[in-house]
C-alpha cells in the first residue's frame, strides 16, 4: 500500500491512499491466481509449488526460487499463500471510496457507515480494509490487486453511478461484492439499497406546508446514481405539489462547494425561501454563507439538510434534517457481504429509509 496511518476510525481497520493516476503498487491481474497457474508456468506439481511457497522441505533450493520468483511475476501474495491454499477466508472485506482524502476526514456519513460495518465484522473475527483513491480507474485497480493477492474476501461497492464500470469488474473477477445504492439492482450483485422516492416527497410537502415555492436544492456529484435518483423523486414531488421543480446546483459535497453554491443561489432576484441540501457539511456552510450575507434563518431563508450528525445539532439555529440511521445501514451491508463471502444467496434488501426531523432552521415563508 501506499500509504497508510491509524485515523482512529477501528482498531481493525487498514487504510491506504492511492494518488490521482497511480497504480496501486504490485502486478494487476484480471483474475485469481492459483497455484495451478504458477504450477503450470514453473513446470511443476501444484504439491511443489505448496512446498515452496511455504517453504517447507520436498523441493530443491533451484526449484523453489524459480516457483517464487514466477509467484511474484504473476501478482501472488507469498505472504497469504498459507491461507489461500488451505481453502480458509482471508479475514478481511474492503471497502474503497473514490472521494478526496480530505473529504473522507471531515465526512460525518461515512464515519457512521464504517462504524456500522465493524459492529458487525468485528464479531466475525473479520478485519477491514479500507483504500482513499481518486478516481473508478484506481479504484478497480485495487479490487484487481486485493483479489489477486488474496488479501480480502469481498468488497462493499459504494457512491455507485449511472452504468457503473465497478459492477462489471468485480464480477468478471470473480470477486464476492454487495452493492450499497439507490437502486434495487446492481448488475447481479447483491444490492442494499435506500429510497429516495418517499423522503423527497416528505421533504418537499413539509416545505410547501410552511409556504415555500421557491425552493432551490444544493446537490451533490451529478454522476452519482442516488442525485439522478432523487432528481427524479423531486420533479415528480413537485409536480404533485402543484410547484417548479427546485432548481439543482450540483456539487463535490464539500463545504466549500456547498459555500459557494448558497452565495449564487442567495444573490439571485427572487431568491429562494428555501435550500435542500445534499448533506449535513454544505448544509453548515450554507448556514454560515446566510450569515454572513445578514440573511436570518428561518426567517429569510430555511435550510434543510439530508443525513444527520452532531453538526447539524450543535449549529445556531440547529439544522432541520432528513436523519437516518447510518450505522444500521452500514451493518446491513456487513451482514450481506458476510453471508456472500460464505456462499450463502442474498436477496435485494431496503435499508434505512430518512424521515424528516423539523429543527430551527426551518420556518414559514417570509413571502
Amino acid at each position: 500500500m501506499h500509504y497508510s496511518e491509524d485515523v482512529g476510525v477501528s482498531s481493525s481497520a487498514h487504510i491506504a491512499y492511492c494518488p490521482q493516476g497511480a497504480n496501486t503498487d504490485g502486478v494487476i491481474t484480471t483474475a485469481k491466481i492459483t497455484i495451478r497457474d504458477i504450477a503450470t508456468k514453473a513446470g511443476v506439481s501444484t504439491g511443489a509449488v505448496s512446498y515452496a511457497l511455504n517453504d517447507k522441505p520436498g523441493v530443491s533450493a533451484q526449484t523453489r526460487a524459480r516457483v517464487r520468483e514466477i509467484a511474484t511475476s504473476l501478482g501472488w501474495s507469498p505472504n497469504l499463500a498459507a491461507r489461500s491454499l488451505s481453502g480458509s477466508p482471508v479475514g478481511a472485506i474492503g471497502l474503497v471510496l473514490a472521494r478526496p482524502a480530505t473529504l473522507l476526514g471531515v465526512e460525518p456519513f461515512y464515519m457512521q457507515f464504517i462504524a456500522g460495518v465493524e459492529s458487525v465484522i468485528a464479531n466475525e473475527g473479520f478485519t477491514l480494509m479500507l483504500h482513499v483513491v481518486a478516481d473508478q480507474a484506481c479504484e478497480i485497480q485495487a479490487y484487481e490487486k486485493w483479489w489477486s493477492q488474496t488479501r480480502v474476501d469481498g468488497v462493499l461497492l459504494v457512491d455507485l453511478h449511472d452504468d457503473d464500470p465497478r459492477i462489471e469488474a468485480v464480477e468478471r473477477i470473480g470477486l464476492p461484492a454487495v452493492a450499497v445504492t439507490s437502486r434495487r439492482e446492481a448488475g447481479g450483485l447483491p444490492v442494499v439499497w435506500t429510497d429516495e422516492s418517499a423522503p423527497v416527497s416528505e421533504a418537499l410537502r413539509y416545505l410547501v406546508a410552511l409556504g415555500h415555492t421557491r425552493i432551490a436544492r444544493v446537490s451533490g456529484l451529478r454522476a452519482l446514481a442516488c442525485t439522478t435518483e432523487r432528481d427524479r423523486a423531486f420533479e415528480e414531488a413537485a409536480a404533485s405539489c402543484g410547484i417548479e421543480p427546485p432548481r439543482a446546483l450540483y456539487t463535490d459535497f464539500s463545504g466549500e462547494d456547498g459555500a459557494r453554491a448558497t452565495r449564487l443561489l442567495m444573490t439571485e432576484s427572487p431568491r429562494p425561501t428555501a435550500i435542500v441540501y445534499g448533506n449535513d457539511i454544505m448544509a453548515v456552510a450554507g448556514l454560515s454563507v446566510a450569515g454572513e450575507l445578514g440573511l436570518s434563518v428561518p426567517n429569510d431563508v430555511s435550510l434543510l439538510a439530508w443525513d444527520d450528525s452532531v453538526l447539524c445539532q450543535i449549529t445556531q439555529p440547529p439544522l432541520s434534517v432528513m436523519k437516518r440511521d447510518i450505522p444500521a445501514l452500514g451493518a446491513m451491508a456487513a451482514r450481506a457481504l458476510l453471508s456472500t463471502v460464505a456462499g450463502g444467496s442474498v436477496p435485494c434488501q431496503a435499508g434505512p429509509s430518512s424521515r424528516l426531523l423539523p429543527r430551527g432552521s426551518t420556518g414559514v415563508a417570509a413571502d
